[in-house]
C-alpha cells in the first residue's frame, strides 16, 4: 500500500498544515486526512494542488511501502 508524504514534504519546506491549506485551496478536512496519511484513496486534483503549493511533483507526495521500508532500514 502506498503512503502519502504531504506532512514530511511540507515540514521540510517550513510550511505548516494551515499555511498549506490556504496556499493549495483544498479543504481542511481533506488536507488533514492526507497530512496524517489516513485515507485509502486520493483525489488526483487535490494532490496536484498540494504538490503545486509545495513546489514538487505530485509523485513526490506518494511513496510505496517498499520505499518506506528501505528508508527505515
Amino acid at each position: 500500500m502506498a503512503k502519502l508524504r504531504v506532512k514530511e514534504v511540507a515540514e521540510r519546506r517550513g510550511i505548516n498544515q494551515s499555511q498549506l491549506q490556504i496556499k493549495s485551496g483544498v479543504t481542511l478536512p481533506l488536507l488533514s486526512r492526507y497530512w496524517k496519511n489516513r485515507t485509502d484513496s486520493v483525489n488526483l486534483e487535490a494532490i496536484e494542488k498540494i504538490a503545486k503549493a509545495l513546489g514538487v511533483k505530485p509523485g513526490d507526495l506518494i511513496v510505496s511501502d517498499e520505499e518506506v521500508n528501505e528508508e527505515a532500514a
